[in-house]
């Protein structure tokens, strides 16, 4: 058998690799019952550990481990170091490691809070546990190893807990040598002499004193056992196996007072005991508490000291709050998108209206009106587009989300497919061929209205393909950390909701809206909102004034919706499709007119080249005949020159008798005037 009284490491208590090994001393697995006990206490659920690489705090720790678990608590991040404590600090640091276990010799101990000196790893955001056996001045002891000042290392450990098993009995009581524990140490102290504190092994005497009373007593009961038997402990050698197990039994059963408290061991041989609570206050070691693991009872003394005034949180809290749009940019640029689409309704209203004047005709009103309700479309997406967390709750929030696509996606298509036509119109009839003038100019106006479907609907079938297969849904933009200046223990989390598929560049690719919604997608709300929804009304408003306030100024001002009604009222006819009949039968007889003047040009070149001949000749014949001349000059019937040929054209002939005249053929075409012809094309 082997009786130890100073051994602790919990390797020691596995009883296949040491079955007949006892101990006074009991392992340092107990530490952990009493830490269990106060992070219960002071409601911590979050811990951190550091250790020294060695077996006995290894297996400590994982004996913590498994112990905090059991309790429903949680070991977060676990640092160990072998030599040198600098990075493992560091990551507890890094990590906000605020409840810290540490496991490591006292000179150790002074290098890992020089290290939590120097990283600000205390105070009172921190608690660290320690082992309760270094000596008292620990932390005053000079070290060539660290290189921080007596005064630096007594703050980094102000406030912190060391668990130390009882080995001196608190109470005074008598124990089986009769003597109190306030005898025992008065008399050691007398043996020892000068300062017994710092004599090695002084805090484990009680121990070790207790441990030969019970080798004692286990020797005495089994000795009156073997007498039963008819055995004497002088009879024993290593290889009589019953003395070895009577003196096991008795060892095992031995219960008595010593003057370390009660001596009892468990079924692994180690000593159950009480474990003492101190915490350092003011440099001094203070008595917080006792804990006794076997009836699990802690006695408080209600004395801990705390430096914020109170234990402090595991774990720094996170508060979780939502960035908003602010409600002022929000109600100022929804004004200004009502104001857009009442006037977008004006303008539709005024185009609807004046549908018969040939003015608005000639601008393709259909494609206006076309316009004026994509701009409308597009308005209204603003107001979704400034609904958030503040307005709606996380389930309506998709549907948000597609009514910002599909107002967006439809008002741009109508608005600018509309005008995309109009501008791919005017450029299809002033770019091509002479040869084929007649046909630029008769467009018919379904092309137009084909063609501003097809922008619509292939938008429309990509928005449909993409709410089925990638929806838009509500996810979270988590920013930094912020940490509030009132309160250390806690930091806020800034978070924006944002509308997002899985593939969502792709889509805006195939879609037309990729401008305006790539800019909602920007981490600041404010700012994102305010280019979107300001891009989107700005270009409305100067779609519907460029497109229509010129018509309703030209309107107003000559007039012409009046003259256009009151022709309407005497011929009794509509003025849409049958004028613009008349509009392209009037201009084929115009280019047909225009053909004849062309001709009837060039004859009276031909005509007037030859008179110039004729005179030419008669000039001649009048030098060479002058006799002949001069009976020519007396005669009557040579009195005048020939008189010019009637003027081709006439101007003061009106345009229309011109016009009816080409058909009737009342009045010779020589009578029309060419450039009021041309007039009237232009």
């Amino acid at each position: 058998l082997q009786l130890s009284y100073g051994s602790s490491s919990p390797a020691l208590s596995n009883r296949q690799r040491f079955p007949t090994f006892f101990r006074t001393h009991p392992s340092a697995t107990l530490h952990n019952p009493t830490r269990v006990q106060l992070f219960k206490k002071w409601g911590w659920t979050k811990i951190a550990t550091i250790q020294q690489t060695t077996e006995v705090f290894t297996s400590t720790l994982d004996d913590l481990d498994q112990r905090v678990k059991e309790a429903g608590l949680e070991i977060t991040f676990r640092q160990s170091f072998f030599s040198d404590p600098a990075a493992p600090v560091r990551n507890l640091k890094r990590q906000d490691a605020r409840i810290i276990v540490g496991l490591f010799y006292e000179t150790e101990a002074r290098k890992v809070f020089c290290e939590v000196y120097k990283e600000k790893l205390y105070g009172k955001k921190y608690v660290w546990f320690l082992i309760g056996w270094y000596a008292d001045n620990w932390f005053r002891i000079k070290d060539p190893a660290i290189n921080c000042t007596e005064a630096e290392m007594a703050e980094a450990v102000e406030g912190h807990v060391t668990t130390e098993i009882v080995m001196l009995n608190p109470e005074n009581t008598r124990s089986i040598s009769n003597m109190t524990s306030q005898e025992f140490i008065e008399k050691l102290q007398k043996r020892l002499g000068k300062n017994p504190e710092e004599t090695g092994g002084f805090q484990e005497a009680p121990l070790a004193y207790d441990a030969i009373w019970a080798l004692a007593l286990a020797l005495n009961k089994t000795s009156a056992e073997l007498v039963k038997k008819g055995l004497r402990l002088e009879d024993f050698n290593y290889n009589n196996k019953n003395i070895t197990d009577e003196i096991y039994r008795a060892l095992n059963s031995s219960a008595f007072e010593g003057v370390s408290g009660h001596v009892v061991f468990d079924a692994s041989g180690s000593r159950m005991a009480w474990t003492l609570i101190e915490q350092l206050q003011g440099g001094v070691y203070k008595k917080i508490g006792y804990y006794d693991s076997t009836k699990d009872n802690l006695s408080w003394y209600n004395n801990d000291k705390w430096i914020g005034g109170a234990p402090p949180a595991d774990y720094t809290k996170v508060i979780t709050t939502f960035r908003f749009l602010s409600q002022k940019l929000f109600i100022s640029v929804s004004v200004l998108a009502s104001l857009g689409i009442l006037l977008a309704i004006i303008c539709l209203a005024f185009n609807i209206y004046n549908g018969h004047v040939r003015y608005i005709q000639n601008s393709q009103p259909y494609l206006n009106n076309m316009t004026a309700v994509g701009c409308t479309l597009a308005l209204a997406a603003v107001f979704p587009l400034g609904l958030d967390g503040y307005h709606i709750g996380p389930g309506l929030f998709p549907f948000v989300c597609q009514a910002r696509l599909w107002l967006l996606g439809l008002g741009f298509s109508l608005a600018y497919g509309s005008m995309f036509t109009k501008i791919w119109w005017v450029h299809t009839v002033f770019t091509k061929k002479e040869e084929k003038k007649e046909k630029r100019k008769t467009l018919e106006p379904w092309k137009l209205y084909a063609t501003v479907g097809l922008l619509v609907g292939l938008d429309v079938v990509t928005l449909i393909i993409w709410q089925i297969v990638d929806p838009l849904h509500r996810t979270i933009e988590e920013f930094t950390k912020e940490e509030p200046k009132t309160d250390t223990d806690v930091s806020i989390l800034p978070q924006l909701e944002h509308c997002s598929s899985t593939k969502m560049n792709t889509w805006l690719v195939l879609c037309l809206i990729t401008a305006p919604v790539t800019m909602i997608l920007s981490s600041q709300q404010d700012a994102a909102f305010a280019f979107a929804s300001l891009a989107v009304v700005f270009s409305s408003y100067i779609t519907l004034v460029v497109l229509f306030v010129p018509k309703m100024r030209r309107l107003i001002t000559r007039g012409e919706w009046q003259s256009e009604q009151q022709d309407t009222m005497k011929t009794g006819s509509s003025t849409n499709n049958n004028e613009e009949e008349k509009s392209r039968l009037l201009e084929k007889e115009n280019r047909e007119l225009e053909k004849i003047i062309a001709e009837k040009e060039e004859r009276v070149s031909e005509l007037r080249q030859q008179l110039q001949d004729r005179q030419q000749l008669r000039s001649r014949r009048r030098s060479s005949n002058p006799a002949r001349e001069a009976d020519n000059h007396f005669s009557p019937g040579l009195s005048a020159a020939p008189a010019p040929p009637a003027p081709f054209y006439q101007p003061n002939l009106p345009l229309v008798r011109c016009l009816v005249s080409e058909q009737a053929d009342k009045l010779g075409r020589g009578n029309c005037d060419g450039s009021r012809v041309h007039l009237l094309y232009k």
